[in-house]
């Protein structure tokens, strides 16, 4: 059996869920709590030498980085495929995946993390908020919350962000004019790997970033349609939760939306 350890939120931990799904992986999920710092204590850095999430456990070996994660999957389980056989589909593949990782993360981080994140963190006590924060392993990801908390989503973080999913938005849906797929005619890694941070979007009713792209809109709504999204993502998502996400979101898009090309 193999086991996850997740966030509902976490769209690292989504784009390997998605796999698991795609792939009809039997899996156990080990949720975390990202909010109260659960990923800093020693027992779970003892797995996950960076105090992130996703972790995955395969008979008893840790592997860690969700791209990592998701070719380690596909090489371990090459059943329904979700890597393209073609060398050059393949580095256009990574090639998603890496901007994914490096750039798109950070911004989703950039957007997310003041609504769901900050609002625990403002509630301690400032001395434990401030010991909590020293322990984030890596350095830019430990400044850029602590910038996050003190600032909210009037961050400088925050236009970067907007920025950069607009210009993924914009060479995906370009990619799409001559393809089904972000590498292709078949669903792949780099779906997977993109969908995490639509469902974002969705989750908060931002989905006007990526209302001037058709191509995109359609893409993402094929997604959504998929078996592997629903018990993947949308099922962590019950009316309840998606309601309070739709109202925070809301209070939240004029701060988003200033970022907005005119």
């Amino acid at each position: 059996m193999l086991e996850l350890y997740t966030h509902p939120m976490s769209p690292c931990a989504q784009k390997v869920r998605l796999v698991l799904s795609e792939k009809d992986l039997s899996w156990s999920a080990r949720n975390i709590d990202l909010a109260g710092k659960e990923n800093l204590q020693a027992w779970y850095l003892k797995l996950n030498k960076l105090g992130v999430v996703p972790t995955l456990v395969d008979a008893g070996h840790a592997v860690i980085e969700s791209s990592i994660i998701c070719e380690y999957l596909e090489d371990r389980f090459p059943q329904k495929a979700l890597r393209p056989s073609a060398a050059l589909a393949q580095a256009r593949m990574r090639l998603w995946m890496k901007h994914v990782d490096n750039k798109l993360h950070p911004a989703c981080g950039a957007l997310q993390w003041p609504l769901i994140m900050r609002p625990r963190l403002l509630a301690m006590d400032a001395q434990e908020r401030t010991r909590l924060l020293e322990q984030v392993v890596e350095r830019d990801r430990r400044e850029r919350q602590k910038r996050l908390v003190e600032l909210g989503l009037d961050a400088p973080d925050v236009a970067l962000a907007v920025a950069t999913y607009r210009q993924t938005i914009d060479e995906l849906e370009t990619t799409l004019v001559t393809q089904a797929w972000a590498v292709g005619e078949d669903l792949s890694l780099a779906d997977c790997a993109l969908a995490p941070y639509f469902q974002t979007l969705h989750q908060f009713g931002w989905q006007q970033l990526f209302a001037h792209a058709p191509r995109v809109s359609d893409w993402y709504t094929r997604l959504r349609a998929r078996p592997s999204y629903a018990t993947a993502v949308a099922a962590d998502f019950p009316d309840e939760v998606q309601a309070d996400l739709q109202r925070r979101g809301a209070d939240a898009w004029p701060k988003i939306a200033q970022h907005l090309p005119a």
